[in-house]
């Protein structure tokens, strides 16, 4: 993720260009949806909440500070909304009996069984580096970059989330 070109489409954005969103957010997306979904544990509420981050921050987009971490800000926002996502659910009754039926798309049959290990096992941190590394397909110095973490912290918890996951999986099929 080139920085000067990043900050150059959010001044764009900020003078009315939409195409500049495009970029930010085919940037940013996947890095966001994985906090997101760490948190609510449910694909459907993730990307409805990832709209609504997106939607938030284009409206607050002048409080963001240039030549800041951007993905970390919009990455904030979405913990945020999730959050309160949390919160508002808690206080609701479900009356979903079968919960699980809509939470991942017909065509996913895996990867919800090794998204629900991983979030059972893994720090935050961990996963969300896990999901940005394994499945989102980035570098490990984008994914520094957008953490503002060391390439190496980067490099050693992704490791470290990668055995803790062949440990478990291997003492389940040991049971």
């Amino acid at each position: 993720m080139n920085h000067e070109k990043f900050e150059g489409k959010i001044a764009a954005l900020r003078m009315g260009d939409s195409r500049a969103f495009d970029y930010i957010y085919e940037q940013t997306s996947r890095a966001v949806f994985f906090a997101i979904l760490y948190l609510v544990r449910d694909k459907m509420h993730a990307e409805d909440i990832l709209q609504e981050t997106y939607i938030r921050a284009i409206r607050s987009l002048d409080s963001y500070t240039p030549d800041t971490n951007f993905p970390a800000w919009l990455t904030q926002i979405g913990r945020n909304l999730a959050l309160n996502h949390l919160k508002r659910t808690q206080r609701e009754i479900s009356t979903d009996f079968d919960q699980d039926s809509y939470r991942y798309g017909s065509q996913e049959t895996h990867l919800p069984y090794l998204f629900d290990i991983a979030q059972k096992i893994l720090t935050e941190e961990e996963y969300q580096i896990l999901m940005l590394c394994q499945v989102a397909g980035y570098k490990r110095r984008e994914v520094a970059a957008m953490l503002n973490i060391p390439i190496g912290t980067v490099t050693w918890k992704n490791n470290k989330a990668l055995k803790k996951l062949k440990i478990y999986l291997q003492k389940e099929d040991n049971v």
